[in-house]
């Protein structure tokens, strides 16, 4: 016997060949391929927070203390500037204000 029209499935393709669905709790989103790396807007003395899915690395007062700080945290990007990996808010990798005075002393 054959089913309704109304409740025969399709055959596709590629049945079968889908990856399963994750088992993750509803509102949160699914893990990211990569992690996500913001370098924080400068704090009043020039220096930026380093987080890694919200969670602080350190505080770096230069882009060289930005590509430390990741390779303690076991992720080795060569150029910190560049990486889609690391997200930079309020200023680039060449916004450090108010540290200029320090490091001129």
């Amino acid at each position: 016997m054959s089913r309704p029209a109304s409740r025969r499935r399709t055959a596709s393709p590629l049945q079968g060949a889908e990856p399963p669905r994750s088992q993750q709790p509803e509102g949160m989103a699914p893990p990211t391929e990569h992690p996500h790396v913001v370098v924080h807007a400068p704090a009043l003395d020039g220096s930026r927070r380093v987080t890694l899915d919200e969670e602080p690395l350190g505080v770096a007062t230069h882009t060289d203390d930005v590509a430390e700080i990741l390779r303690l945290a076991d992720l080795y990007v060569t150029d910190v500037a560049d990486s889609d990996l690391v997200e930079w808010q309020g200023g680039g990798p060449d916004d450090w204000p108010g540290l200029s005075e320090h490091h001129e002393a």
